[in-house]
Formats: structure tokens, sequence, C-alpha cells
């Protein structure tokens, strides 16, 4: 059996063990890997590539990040600033047809950019964005459409996981990373309100308007939300100027977000047991996941199979776009069926070295793999934002749940095909940090 035979094989296999033997992603791809190794190679052989490879991995600084980041948003999400950032929106947009479910957008990025996680905003925007649209008889369908998907901007607005993860594994700037995804999350979102205008067009009665407020009032309101767009200017101002590292961001962050609810008030003590708890129950999901990929990747790496298939793709008589959206269907076929991250990570050693042949911006190419991965938390059958929103909706079913979210599938396309056709919406803000 040749090599690249092999790496197939081992692609089949930790399918198959995922799926069939339901084991994590991460253990998952560590077992394979590890098999692979030892059958490629030899067992002692493989031993001792996988402990210089994990402690290579584990020893670098830069994964500090992932502890920090995630640390801040969780501080940020026990100190009620969900609230604060929906009650901003609402008074700016709650006045027009559809517009609490445009201000629920407009609050999933305001929070995202404060917690980089699709779940954790799915779940504090249901709390908080759902009673109050039943209150104003917003159609089921559109309420959880709205809330499901805009919790997606998590992953693409910065500081997110996914790109920090992609920037460590693929040896990428993570500045460059956070700052070429700004103006595509902004897209991004701008297109989910659009969906919702045009939602609302159609079936009137499914936004009504809420009561109006006046512009003292919305005024007053950005207040609650002021502290946390300084904390993100703060981060993101640093990173862009180079006046701190991506891990000096995190604890910088991590510290202000203290700081700021402490003077607040807002924190109890058992939000901050609960901050501190969850950071390491994801933390350690987090680097598990990265260790299985490691060894996975370097046992693909050692059957040649990603640059067999790079080698074999240049030769085709396609343009190179065509092989993009080959690609970019993977991603989406992928992502409805798998975890996001654990998806990039075990794709990563395969497209990776196929997007540098083709010519592609490695910066260009992470931001678009983030987005298409995203849709696979929205899209059935495991779509784990919907099952977030569905299960803290008591009397909203999971298929409801679904058909939202199908009306706002097309705009993560839109994204993309104008990121495609317009790399400057990534490359242009990633360029310009120091």
């Amino acid at each position: 059996m040749s090599p690249e035979l092999i790496g197939l094989s081992g692609i089949f296999i930790l399918l198959a063990t995922m799926f069939f033997l339901q084991i994590p992603v991460g253990f998952a791809m560590a077992l394979v890997g590890f098999l692979g190794l030892g059958y490629v190679t030899s067992i002692d052989a493989a031993l001792m590539m996988i402990g210089t490879e994990l402690w290579t991995t584990f020893s670098s600084y830069g994964l500090t990040i992932i502890p920090l980041f995630i640390f801040m948003g969780l501080i940020c999400f026990h100190s009620d600033v969900n609230t604060k950032l929906y009650n901003a929106a609402y008074n700016w947009l709650g006045a027009t047809r559809g517009g609490l479910a445009m201000a629920t957008v407009m609050a999933c990025a305001g929070f995202a950019a404060i917690s980089g996680s699709n779940t954790a905003t799915a779940a504090t925007m249901t709390s908080v964005a759902l009673p109050e649209m039943k209150r104003f008889k917003y159609h089921p369908i559109l309420i959880t459409g709205s809330i499901a998907a805009g919790s997606t901007l998590g992953v693409v607005i910065p500081p997110s996981i996914v790109l920090v993860v992609f920037g460590i594994y693929t040896g990428q700037s993570i500045t460059k990373l956070f700052f070429g995804s700004i103006i595509p999350g902004v897209i991004l979102a701008g297109l989910m309100m659009l969906t919702i205008y045009l939602i609302c067009l159609r079936h009137k009665e499914w936004g009504p308007a809420g009561p109006k407020t006046t512009f003292k009032e919305k005024i007053i309101s950005l207040k609650g939300a002021g502290e946390m767009l300084v904390l993100f200017a703060l981060v993101m101002g640093g990173l862009f100027v180079g006046f701190f590292t991506p891990s000096e961001a995190g604890a910088v962050g991590s510290f202000f977000a203290l700081l700021i609810s402490f003077i607040r008030q807002t924190l109890s003590r058992d939000g901050f047991s609960s901050a501190i708890k969850d950071t390491l129950r994801i933390s350690s999901f987090i680097v598990m996941i990265i260790g299985g990929a490691v060894i996975f990747g370097r046992f693909l790496a050692i059957t040649r199979l990603p640059y067999a298939i790079a080698e074999w793709a240049i030769t085709l008589q396609v343009p190179s776009f065509v092989i993009l959206w080959l690609m970019i269907i993977v991603f989406i076929i992928g992502g409805a069926i798998m975890d996001a991250l654990g998806l990039l990570l075990i794709t990563i050693p395969i497209f990776y070295p196929l997007a540098l042949k083709l010519n592609y911006d490695p910066i260009w190419f992470g931001v678009m793999l983030t987005i298409v991965t995203t849709m696979g938390a929205i899209t059935p059958p495991v779509g784990v934002n919907a099952y977030v929103v569905a299960g803290m909706s008591e009397d909203i079913s999971l298929n409801t749940v679904f058909k939202g979210v199908a009306y706002f599938l097309p705009t993560y396309l839109i994204c993309i095909i104008l990121l495609e056709l317009f790399p400057s919406l990534v490359l242009f803000l990633a360029g310009a940090v120091n």
C-alpha cells in the first residue's frame, strides 16, 4: 500500500472512529495519528515523533492566548454585559419593523467582539432577546433564526478562538488574522440585518415594530455598552500599533474586564468562580483538539498525502477558483456534521498546502475558512447553535430553529463570494498591522 493511500485510509478511519465509536475528535485524531505513524514507521519512532511535536507545540508561549481570551469573554458574560449591549441596540433599532431581531444581531456582534465564542453568544442572547421578542409577538422562526445566526459572529469577529488556533497551527500572524476578519464580520452582520429587513417586507406580521425611543434615551443607552467598546478598542488598538502581542492583549483584556466588573460591582463571587472553571474546561478541550491535530497532521505529513493532493490539483486544467469552491463545498458539508474547530484542524494539513500552491494568501484563506466552517454551527444535523437556542426555548422546537436559520444561510454564501471577488476586504486591515 502506497503512503498516500495509507494517509487516505487514515482519514476514513478517523471519521468512522468519531461517528461510530463516538470518540471525541481530539482523542480520535491522537489515536488514529499515533497508530498511523506506528504503521508507516515503527511504534518507537512514532512515540519519539509525538513527544517532540507535542513538546514543541505546548511549550509555545503563543498558546497562552487561548485561556486569556476565553477568560476575558467569560468575565464579561458573568458581568451581565449582554443585557447592556442588547438594551443599547434595542433603543436604536427596536422601533423599526424587525428592529428587535436586528438589535439581536447587533448585540450578538458586540458580545462576539469580547467573547470569541458562538455557543456562549447563543446562550447569552437567547436568555436576553428571546423573552423580549416573544413579548412583542415576533414569529418563532424569526426569533430563533436571528439569535442562532447572529451568535455565529462570535467565531468571525475578533478575538476569535478559531482564528487563534488557525494561526498557531499554521504559523500565521494572529494579529493579522484578527484584523483581517473585522471587515468580513461587519459585512456578515450587515447581510444578516438586511435578511431580517427582507423577511419583514414579505411577512410583516413576523416582526412588528416596538415602541419609539427619544434621541436622549438612545444616547444614554450607549453608556452601558461604552465600557465594552472601550475594552475592545484597547485590545485591538494595542495589537494594531504593536504595543503588545496577542497573548499580552489577552492578559490586558482580562485585567480590564475584571477591573470594570469590580468598579461596576456586576461580578458576583459565584460568577467569578464559574468563569475560572469554564475557562479551564474550555481551554482543556481546545488544547486536547490541538494536541490530537498535531499528531494526526504529522501522520498525514509522513504519508505525503497533502502534498500529493496539492500537486495533483495543480495539474488539473481548471481555474484555481474551481478548486477553491470544491474545498468550500467540502467544508460546508463537513461543518454540517461535526464541530467547526475539529473539522478545521483535520482538514488544514490537507487544504492549507493546496491553497499555498494555488497562490492564495494564507491570511485571506484563514478568514475564508473561518466563515465557511461557521456555517456548520447552524446547519443541520449538527448545528450546535441551533441546539443551544432550541434547548433554551421551552416551547420552540428544533425544527422551527432550523427553519429560521435557513433564511440566513445565503448570507454566508454572499459573504464568501464577496471575499473571493474582493480579497482586499480581508487584506486591507491585515496589511496595515505592524
